[in-house]
């Protein structure tokens, strides 16, 4: 229930410091085990609208988060019926036309060794830094994360997304992205972990560099993959590489045509006033929640601001809490009856 819920992330957060008045810092270095951004790497992401950073996560990690997917493999579901397919039939998407693309969830809640490589992507002081330069500061989860999975022949996604929505051609708030006086603004962020090789040609995520600025609807034919493919661009990344990209960004997969089967994670980010999906309320599923770190917990918060005694990650990973003068919250008290407005 909501209170169990609530109360698990309460416990994971313990000993709170009033927070430091830290800046987004540009010069963490690798070899402190935490993760640098570069302002190439702001330039590259403002202007392309995804970004992907190398050599993340070690062999190791990666043999850890395909050895549970293994284990768990029969949970995992192909979108075999037809109203589930994300592309339209005899496209360039849509693959050999049978085979689908293969989900499966939940593995936050796994038990532990198996959940441990994907918890990594809430919290690592090798990922935080971006989040806080993409998102924000009390960034949260804000999407059940997926792992797909694709296997030769299987179909891609058309194209969708987009600060201007790439199907409607309207403004989509919940998706867009902006930029003002140097600080970037996502209002979802995708992060992607890749376990396999995705070579040139093989297909996978693919996104229209630039269109997160764009002011208008995309061509029909383009969402299908059919038209102006030259501006349509597959990363070619290596297991261990994870790829940020702006829900504003339009993006899709291809079709995959490798004979190795696909293997991504993905997680979606928001910043810590705004929420997309619905999972989280009335509250997380109880196993994701157990056995969270403090940080990891942090990340798990509904929607509210960092103003209202919102636990924050710093740079390293460690979680700080900026608190609310406590005579602002006895007078909420007394007004609302609540602890908080």
């Amino acid at each position: 229930g909501e209170k169990r819920g609530m109360a698990a992330i309460r416990n994971a957060i313990k000993g709170f410091k009033t927070i430091r008045r830290i800046g987004r810092s540009m010069t963490l270095t690798r070899s402190r085990g935490f993760a640098t951004v570069t302002e190439d790497e702001l330039y590259l992401f403002d202007l392309n609208g995804f970004l992907v950073v190398r050599g993340v996560f070690s062999e190791e990690e990666v043999a850890e988060a395909n050895n549970a997917i293994d284990f768990h493999y029969d949970a995992a579901m192909e979108r075999a019926d037809p109203a589930l397919r994300n592309t339209r039939e005899k496209t360039p998407l849509s693959g050999d036309g049978v085979t689908g693309r293969i989900d499966l969830g939940g593995f936050l809640g796994w038990e532990k060794p198996h959940c441990t490589p994907f918890r990594k992507m809430l919290a690592d002081p090798r990922l935080v830094p971006y989040y806080h330069a993409f998102v924000g500061k009390g960034y949260r989860l804000d999407h059940q994360p997926l792992i797909i999975l694709q296997d030769k022949g299987s179909e891609g996604f058309c194209m969708h997304g987009g600060t201007i929505d790439c199907g409607s051609g309207k403004y989509n708030q919940h998706l867009a992205y902006a930029c003002h006086n140097g600080t970037l603004m996502n209002s979802l962020l995708g992060v992607s972990l890749q376990l396999s090789d995705h070579n040139d040609g093989d297909g996978g995520f693919m996104v229209v560099r630039g269109s997160h600025k764009s002011n208008f609807q995309m061509p029909k034919a383009m969402i299908d993959g059919e038209l102006y493919t030259e501006h349509i661009h597959q990363p070619v990344t290596k297991p261990g590489d994870v790829v940020l990209f702006s829900e504003g960004t339009v993006h899709g997969a291809k079709a995959w045509t490798a004979n190795h089967q696909r293997r991504i994670v993905l997680f979606r980010f928001a910043p810590p006033t705004m929420a997309y999906g619905r999972s989280y309320y009335p509250s997380w599923p109880d196993k994701m929640l157990e056995g969270l770190s403090e940080a990891e917990a942090a990340v798990m918060e509904p929607p509210y601001s960092t103003r209202l005694n919102r636990p924050l990650l710093d740079e390293e990973g460690s979680t700080d809490v900026f608190v609310r003068k406590q005579i602002k919250q006895e007078h909420d008290k007394q007004v609302f009856g609540t602890d908080y407005f």
